[in-house]
């Protein structure tokens, strides 16, 4: 958790903010589309104790009790990241999955609901295997594209 702190006197807003990265488990599940951290920690000698991140913080599971425990501690903030594999498997190369979309506006209603103010990053460094495999991702300048 990260608390973003200003002088009570100051016109600014104070922030008890809850953070998520894109790496939220539930790997291949919902159509997810494997993304390049995903091949990254499957690749035998990249992690030394040969773990990887298929459940990671499992929130994609567990998103209900994380914005319970938020709300409980007073958390008025939440900034999360959309995972691309999550919400466009292929990247431009498929067709957008609504089981993502539909998990994203789940846990989105949720935290409204509670009061608490969403802040969402759109890319978190992960991106859909497919563009890795089709041209590269980062390591080319079409993924302006993407």
């Amino acid at each position: 958790m990260s608390i973003a702190y200003t002088e009570a006197n100051s016109n600014h807003p104070f922030f008890l903010e809850q953070e998520l990265s894109s790496y939220q488990g539930a790997y291949l599940e919902g159509n997810r589309g494997l993304s390049n951290w995903d091949v990254f920690a499957h690749t035998q000698g990249k992690i030394t104790d040969g773990s990887n991140g298929d459940i990671a913080d499992d929130h994609y599971h567990r998103y209900m009790e994380d914005i319970e425990l938020m709300n409980t501690l007073g958390v008025n903030s939440y900034r999360f990241s959309i995972s691309r594999s999550r919400i466009l498997p292929k990247g431009r190369f498929g067709d957008v999955n609504q089981a993502g979309i539909s998990f994203y506006n789940k846990v989105i209603n949720a935290i409204l609901a509670r009061g608490i103010e969403s802040f969402v990053t759109i890319h978190h460094f992960d991106v859909p295997q497919e563009l890795v495999d089709q041209y590269g991702a980062w390591l080319s300048s079409e993924i302006r594209v993407d």
